[in-house]
């Protein structure tokens, strides 16, 4: 099956609402153990999907990410849309 990009309205949209969301989040959230630590993503895309396999698939993982997502991959814009769903 070939892959099918987003278009630029839908991704627009998608993060107008992330920002939204993180808005209105507290700096320091609570989470519920067992939660996954992933540090710096860089945009690398491929490893993001290979964590979600190793780590679990949402909602059954919790995971907290530690920043960077995006910078040096070349595949930030993947990757950040990736997260906000």
């Amino acid at each position: 099956m070939k892959a099918k990009l987003m278009d630029e309205l839908t991704v627009k949209l998608m993060c107008i609402k992330a920002r939204e969301l993180l808005i209105e989040q507290e700096n320091v959230v609570k989470l519920s153990s067992p939660v996954s630590l992933v540090g710096d993503v860089h945009g690398q895309f491929h490893d993001l999907l290979e964590i979600f396999k190793i780590g679990g698939d949402l909602p059954y993982t919790n995971y907290l990410f530690l920043g960077d997502y995006v910078d040096r991959g070349a595949f930030s814009i993947e990757t950040m849309t990736l997260l906000i769903l």
